[in-house]
């Protein structure tokens, strides 16, 4: 049939849109849409973390988090530059703890194995203590020894500890003048600290995250992670108004 008689174009008129689409493109266009729908909701939830992360960080807040100076469980000086690199976890406690602090730790190792196997994450964990009196470095290496291999113990002097733990907004109770063999009780704030690679401040996990939420939500928050160069950049962009 020529394609200008009047027949053709009835016939082409009539013929569904359907039958020019096949099975491949039908596929090709629900792949397409679910891969889209799924890199738009990770790209909105890496925003969202990064926006928390940054309010966080931000301006008008006491800032978590700065200089100290201590010294670890096998005596090598451990400054806050020693943060920079990698993701920190930081948890504060004492080694004389009856009940809060082992079962903190102990969750600890569960979360770095869990982000290690499961994630392929790499972080350091630090157990900072609040009694430097009676937590030297010996009884630090002691102590931890029952617990994650990975878990690097912090102390100091009643001085650099005090500080530190003001810098993270710890409670510290701990007294400075204690006799030999004096009792005494040590409160402690219930937290642990995520650092970025930079040394700065991401987020707190408190008792309201077991240890699957802990993993998922460090997780989260380690793949959302951009560096504060490429954030001033991003703010700066076409798209600033997504980080604001």
């Amino acid at each position: 049939m020529a394609r200008g008689e009047e027949d053709y174009t009835k016939m082409t008129i009539k013929r569904s849109p359907v039958e020019f689409l096949t099975w491949k493109s039908l596929v090709l266009f629900v792949t397409v849409g679910v891969g889209m729908t799924w890199l738009f909701k990770e790209q909105k939830k890496k925003i969202e973390l990064r926006k928390e992360a940054e309010m966080n960080r931000g301006v008008g807040k006491p800032l978590i988090g700065g200089p100290f100076d201590l010294v670890d469980m096998n005596g090598n000086r451990y400054t806050s530059d020693n943060l920079k690199g990698k993701f920190s976890l930081i948890y504060f406690g004492f080694t004389h703890c009856p009940d809060i602090c082992p079962d903190e730790l102990d969750d600890m190792g569960e979360i770095i194995d869990g982000l290690k196997k499961k994630h392929h994450i790499e972080f350091q964990s630090l157990f900072i203590t609040c009694d430097p009196v009676r937590d030297s470095p010996e009884v630090m290496k002691d102590y931890l020894a029952d617990f994650h291999p990975e878990i690097l113990g912090l102390t100091g002097t009643y001085d650099n500890i005090k500080k530190c733990c003001k810098a993270y907004r710890v409670y510290f109770s701990t007294p400075r003048d204690v006799k030999p063999g004096q009792d005494y009780l040590v409160d402690h704030s219930i937290f642990y600290y995520l650092m970025d690679p930079e040394g700065q401040f991401i987020d707190v996990l408190g008792r309201n995250y077991d240890v699957n939420g802990a993993i998922e939500k460090i997780k989260d928050d380690v793949r959302a992670y951009e560096p504060s160069e490429v954030r001033s950049k991003k703010k700066d962009g076409w798209f600033g108004f997504l980080y604001k």
